[in-house]
């Protein structure tokens, strides 16, 4: 008897990137370490309902992979990362780690989702920005899902 794979909980994994923006914008900012945070956040019990597994995912892998998450955005960009607002920065590496090692995550949830959180967290328009940004690295890195 095969086991069916466990459903995901839409919630608790929008919660899960929500607190996952906010750590990631604390590791770029405050340079604290990631073990640090999360440390932080479990002890605070900062985040009930959250998709616990997949807040330590995001909080782990895209420190370790920042640079090369960076380099599917950079050629997208109208100013440096250094111009970049902080979080607008967390939130387009966010999508470039779901866009490319994610594969299950359709690409139009990556980009609800990114737009999602730089409406609530970013800059007055920088949804649009973000909007832009994920929806060219979407036609790059899932040509093939866009086109079915």
């Amino acid at each position: 008897m095969m086991n069916k794979p466990s459903k995901i909980n839409i919630a608790a994994r929008h919660k899960a990137r929500r607190f996952a923006l906010q750590a990631l914008y604390q590791w770029q900012i405050a340079n604290h370490s990631v073990h640090e945070i999360a440390a932080q956040f479990a002890e605070e019990r900062l985040m009930p309902k959250a998709d616990q597994a997949y807040f330590q995912e995001l909080i782990t892998e895209i420190p370790a992979k920042y640079l090369e998450l960076d380099e599917y955005f950079k050629p997208f960009l109208d100013r440096s990362l250094a111009e970049l607002d902080p979080i607008e920065l967390a939130i387009l590496r966010m999508a470039a780690y779901e866009m490319t090692v994610r594969l299950e995550i359709p690409y139009r949830v990556v980009i609800n989702e990114a737009v999602e959180l730089a409406k609530e967290f970013g800059a007055e328009d920088g949804y649009k920005y973000i909007n832009g940004i994920v929806d060219q690295l979407a036609k790059k890195l899932r040509k093939i899902e866009l086109n079915s």
